[in-house]
């Protein structure tokens, strides 16, 4: 089940990111040319004064009170105003004094500035020996502002009075300075700090953030930003059947309503990982058109307490607004567990949460108008108040595609995929039996990448098997280097477990087989691949399983008279597969029971607090069950056995092949088996039936049987 074409993940919107990366710029923005602002004013306001000592200050006001001769020129004053880059001093000349305001710390005023000697003699300011200038054009020069520092003394201030008044200077006193003249640029800078300090923790957000603590995390979801519709799910058709009544009510109510029938409140999905719950949710929101909130059930959880709760109750109320509405929750175990199976009590955090939910769900003050859907792939773990009709209503299982589902889903992922006129697609359907959704997609793209990797136009059958090999046994490691004892100590493992399923009836035909590494552990594999999907299987298929399984240790065991670590898987599967047939599905001497330790989950009705298992026989039937699993496996291994001796030709030649070649295929592996072991046998365990009308001897009947079991295979 999938899209067909990739769509962006809509909680991460280019539009919703436009927005709000454009506002946080614009904000921030504003923040710097304020503070910008506040910086050049005050470079402005001080940058355009000239510092004076106090000395200076009292020598400009005498030379200001000095009459003027005859020419009119006024009286300069030389000051050193700094330093030139050799470090000699640079002097300036000042004059005509006026504007003087004394304020409470220092003392301001505007002056000229007269130009040094050295001019033109056309029009500037030449100086006379007695400090006077001679007018030669124009005498005003540049004006400025000057700055003098008070005197700590107490007196400075009535002296400077009386030196301004016995020059004739204009002076004032400065009015007192206002509060917020003062306080008004540290004010402006920390509302723009206290400002961008609260953007950057809303931005931040994320667990834990101090701004959202009962906020809802859920996000709304527009049909357009979506994009999903039930077109865009394949291999679920059930599943889709099912939900399609739940849009149709959010389409026109009215219909039910009118017969007296009312909107379920919620919708459970359950199914395997992968199987594609959530895109389910998704397409029926696109398809009803209506506002979608998705979270996952972490996101109600916090280690605060109050906080889950409070986002629970907001998440309704904003979908009760926005009514008709959805309210999916991925991931619901995280959320729904049954109350007081945890450790710390029956008050923690996760509880009142699914308390809130329960509450919200259906309530007093139930909201109408919300669906919630939920998904989960553990429903066993779920609180049964959550459950019940008037909670969430339905169940719908999501459950793994069988061969035409799978089918529809290769080819909803195939269509941006350039594929090799060869390939069958109905064929890679049966071949991968098991997958779901999401593995289907993997497999697609893994084939993809392995036919760029082998500069390959389009992608073929090759590729696709050689995914579906990876995804079974994992990658081939061709460059390890194996001891040849090893090699071909594998390759009898190997032979043993092909020939001994080419022989026994109700198996599944031999893919491949192959001694080369794969995987973590996997030293070789024998791939059988089944025809068709198998919901059921008989006590002879399972028999013969186990007998394959076992093949590969009792073949070391005839040509080294020793066995190795590497049957160590296969002794364990086969060893499950026989107590599951004595303890659950009765295929045993001890009779049609049931002997499996109770699985029912203490989450669920009747299942109490204990979570220890629950054993319902005796020490004496575990003992018995225990010596039936050994017979059963006893059993097998002697019929194995017998399969090896009588097709030990077989098993060498099949041995041999795989040294000198490392992968046989099931065509390969035929043709070798019916050369070597003359006419075909019946293995040991099957019958045969006459043939109406035809006298046979028991060598003949078997023969036929075996033929026909074969080519079966």
């Amino acid at each position: 089940m999938n899209q067909k074409n990739t769509e962006k993940d809509p909680g991460r919107r280019s539009s919703d990111r436009k927005q709000a990366f454009g506002g946080s710029n614009l904000v921030w923005s504003l923040v710097a040319v304020a503070v910008a602002g506040l910086f050049a004013a005050s470079l402005f306001s001080n940058g355009q004064k000239v510092q004076l000592s106090y000395t200076d200050l009292e020598r400009l006001i005498r030379a200001a009170g000095e009459e003027e001769d005859q020419t009119g020129s006024p009286r300069f004053v030389e000051v050193i105003t700094g330093e030139t880059a050799k470090g000699s001093p640079l002097v300036s000349r000042f004059c005509s004094i006026n504007d003087v305001v004394i304020g409470a710390f220092e003392v301001t005023g505007t002056l000229r500035k007269v130009p040094l000697p050295g001019g033109n003699g056309r029009g500037g300011l030449r100086p006379i020996d007695d400090g006077r200038l001679k007018a030669g054009g124009n005498a005003q020069g540049e004006q400025l502002r000057f700055q003098t520092a008070k005197l700590p003394s107490e007196n400075s201030e009535g002296q400077l009075s009386k030196l301004l008044d016995l020059n004739k200077v204009d002076y004032r006193y400065e009015d007192p300075p206002s509060p917020w003249r003062n306080w008004m640029p540290m004010l402006v800078l920390t509302g723009l700090l206290a400002l961008g300090f609260f953007l950057m923790v809303r931005r931040l957000g994320g667990a834990g953030s101090p701004m959202a603590f009962g906020r809802s995390r859920g996000k709304m979801y527009a049909q357009e930003d979506l994009g999903i519709s039930f077109d865009d799910v394949a291999g679920i058709d059930e599943a889709v059947d099912e939900l399609r009544e739940v849009v149709e009510f959010l389409r026109s109510p009215e219909k039910y309503q009118v017969l007296g029938g009312h909107i379920p409140k919620g919708v459970l999905l359950v199914g395997p990982p992968g199987t594609g719950k959530t895109l389910l949710a998704k397409a029926i929101a696109g398809e009803a058109g209506v506002p979608f909130f998705g979270l996952s059930g972490s996101d109600f959880v916090e280690m605060f307490v109050g906080v889950g709760a409070a986002r629970v109750r907001d998440m309704f109320q904003q979908a009760a607004q926005k009514s008709p509405s959805i309210i999916f929750i991925d991931e619901l175990d995280a959320l729904g567990k049954t109350r007081g199976s945890s450790v710390v009590g029956g008050h923690d955090e996760r509880e009142q949460t699914l308390n809130a939910l329960l509450v919200e769900m259906d309530g007093f003050g139930s909201n109408s108008g919300v669906i919630v859907m939920a998904a989960t792939n553990r429903p066993e773990t779920l609180d049964p108040a959550l459950l019940r009709p008037g909670r969430f209503d339905r169940h719908v299982l999501v459950d793994r595609p069988d061969v035409r589902g799978r089918e529809a889903i290769l080819r909803v992922h195939v269509l941006n995929v350039k594929l090799d006129p060869k390939v069958n697609i109905e064929q890679v359907a049966r071949i991968t039996s098991g997958l779901c959704g999401a593995d289907l997609a993997n497999l697609v793209n893994e084939a993809a990448l392995l036919a760029a990797r082998n500069n390959k136009k389009s992608v073929g059958m090759e590729e696709f098997n050689e995914a579906v090999e990876r995804g079974a046994a994992g990658l081939e490691k061709k460059k390890r280097v194996i001891h040849e004892d090893e090699k071909k100590r594998v390759a009898y493992h190997e032979a043993a477990h092909a020939l001994v399923a080419y022989s026994l009836p109700n198996t599944d035909p031999i893919h491949k087989v192959s001694i080369i590494p794969r995987g973590f552990a996997a030293l070789g594999y024998t791939m059988q691949r089944p025809e068709d999907d198998r919901y059921l299987l008989t006590q002879s298929e399972l028999e013969s399983r186990i007998q394959v399984l076992l093949a590969g240790t009792i073949a070391e065991e005839m040509v080294y008279q020793d066995i190795s670590t590497g049957a160590q898987n296969d002794l364990e599967r086969a060893s499950e597969i026989a107590r599951s047939m004595v303890m659950d599905y009765g295929m045993s001497q001890l009779g049609r029971v049931n002997y499996r330790e109770s699985q029912r989950s203490p989450f669920l009705t009747g299942g109490g607090t204990d979570f220890g298992p629950t054993r319902s026989h005796s020490e004496e039937t575990a003992r018995e069950i225990d010596e039936e699993v050994r017979r059963i496996i006893d059993t097998s291994i002697v019929q194995v056995r017998q399969i090896l001796q009588t097709r030990h030709t077989s098993l060498e030649s099949i041995t041999s092949r795989l040294i000198e070649a490392e992968v046989i295929d099931g065509n390969d592996l035929r043709e070798i088996i019916e050369t070597t072991s003359g006419k075909p046998q019946l293995v040991p365990g099957t019958t045969a039936e006459h043939r109406a009308g035809t006298a046979q001897t028991p060598n003949e009947v078997e023969d036929d049987q075996s033929t026909d079991a074969a080519a079966g295979q």
